[in-house]
């Protein structure tokens, strides 16, 4: 079963967003070295991994909307992207944002459900064993 392993929130105003999820919801919302406009929203206690320490919970991140129709969306740790987006197109869903690198941490791809709902997909990079 693949699981949730992250959301993203877009926002208009950084500082506003910041200072509303904080003051609300306690959030830790911090700097991630990529700019200004993405950063890490901290909602639970993380290992010295960067995984949440309470099973079930998951962080996210605030990023800059880019247009008026971004909303929310949670993303999904999937073993392969490729074969995923396949699946997804087969199954009646479209690829909004194709497979693009983030770093050296992995791949991230959108794709639209069969009720136009964004949902982010993640693969880890393979590391050599």
């Amino acid at each position: 079963m693949d699981k949730v392993t992250h959301f993203h929130i877009p926002v208009d105003d950084m500082a506003r967003a910041k200072k509303f999820y904080k003051s609300i919801f306690g959030w830790e919302i911090k700097e991630t070295g990529m700019g200004m406009d993405y950063q890490l929203a901290t909602t639970v206690a993380v290992n010295e991994k960067g995984i949440p320490e309470e099973p079930g919970a998951v962080n996210g991140a605030l990023y800059l909307r880019e247009n008026p129709e971004e909303c929310p969306s949670i993303v999904i740790n999937i073993p392969s992207i490729d074969e995923y987006l396949k699946n997804i197109e087969k199954a009646g869903g479209k690829v909004v944002w194709p497979k693009s690198p983030v770093g050296d941490f992995g791949f991230y791809a959108q794709v639209a459900d069969t009720e136009r709902n964004v949902i982010g997909l993640w693969e880890d990079v393979k590391k050599p064993e």
